[in-house]
């Protein structure tokens, strides 16, 4: 079958297609898809057959705009568990990061990662949709797979934050399929066509930004779960370590004990594997508050308190001298753009 995506991912789709008049069941029998299957929180279908299917439906309905139509019944409850985890992150921040760490349980062919903004706009940054090739890159998705994908990460967003979030621009890779009217009307911003990527432009200061009714112990065992039951193929030790500590820094005190327990091992046997692969779990954790101190001082107007508290760490003295060590500078300094890592 070769790469592939849960049939939810379609999950809207036959009552749509009904709605313009055409034979849902016939056109997903055609690619060996069911009804039953884009209901089910567990079947899988191919990336292919998802995307072909999408590009026919659009093209003998005459709706050029499927994919947006698409993206407008849906919501993030297509991801199944991932949804738990996302609906209950404490700042759209941690909700990103866990969509970008465990979209592969939804699907491997797929990627979401934060990214530089293209435009070069300090204080804003980018977050990245597209298919992700085994090299790790993320290269663009036909065209109405990418209007829904970016469309419905767009949505998921919008209700995270209760509204408009302050969105830049969207980038698409592909040409515009309708009049570029109907996406800025979607997007409710500037969107821009033949980019080298299908981006979200949006100000990095949104990451800090609160999701309202989360619940921190739903978000917990769905991390559990899915830390658990899914391992990312070729994944090291390191790597698990590297993501939980990332999902859960500033929220309580870093432990190894913790983490380890979180990935079903012993601490011991978890130090053990780190040493294996050339680490430590303090090396680890000094690494993830490094790269989050550097987004979080560069691409944000975060007072230093408060990147001290997301960083766990103790004071702002402390945060000091870790700049100091990771780049040789201050954290004054390093904002004020003479310094990069």
């Amino acid at each position: 079958m070769g790469p592939v995506v849960r049939a939810a991912s379609l999950r809207g789709l036959p009552a749509l297609v009904d709605a313009l008049g055409g034979d849902p069941d016939g056109l997903f029998a055609r690619f060996g898809v069911t009804r039953e299957a884009v209901s089910s929180d567990d079947a899988v279908i191919g990336v292919r057959s998802a995307g072909l299917l999408l590009e026919t439906a659009a093209a003998e309905l005459e709706r050029p705009d499927l994919g947006l139509l698409l993206a407008e019944r849906q919501d993030a409850g297509i991801l199944g568990p991932l949804a738990v985890a996302i609906e209950n992150a404490r700042t759209l921040g941690e909700a990103l990061a866990s969509a970008s760490r465990f979209l592969f349980v939804h699907s491997p062919a797929l990627s979401i990662a934060q990214v530089p903004d293209p435009e070069e706009v300090r204080g804003v940054l980018a977050v990245r949709y597209g298919a992700a090739d085994p090299s790790g890159a993320t290269q663009p998705l036909p065209p109405q797979a990418a209007d829904l994908g970016l469309g419905l990460l767009h949505r998921i967003i919008l209700l995270l934050h209760g509204g408009p979030y302050g969105l830049r621009s969207a980038h698409l890779a592909h040409p515009p399929l309708v009049p570029v009217t109907r996406y800025t009307e979607f997007f409710g911003a500037d969107v821009r066509f033949e980019r080298p990527a299908a981006v979200l432009r949006l100000p990095a200061a949104l990451t800090a930004a609160p999701v309202a009714g989360g619940d921190r112990l739903l978000r917990t065992l769905a991390l559990d779960y899915l830390e658990s039951h899914f391992a990312e193929p070729g994944q090291t030790v390191a790597g698990r370590v590297r993501g939980a500590l990332g999902r859960s820094l500033g929220s309580a005190p870093p432990q190894v004990g913790d983490v380890a327990r979180l990935l079903r091992l012993h601490p011991r046997t978890l130090q053990r594997h780190l040493a294996a692969e050339g680490t430590t779990f303090e090396r680890v954790l000094d690494e993830v508050r490094r790269d989050a101190a550097h987004r979080l001082i560069t691409t944000t107007d975060l007072p230093f308190a408060q990147v001290t508290a997301m960083l766990g760490l103790a004071a702002q003295s402390g945060l000091t001298r870790a700049v100091r060590r990771w780049f040789g500078t201050t954290p004054t300094r390093l904002r004020a753009g003479r310094v990069r890592s």
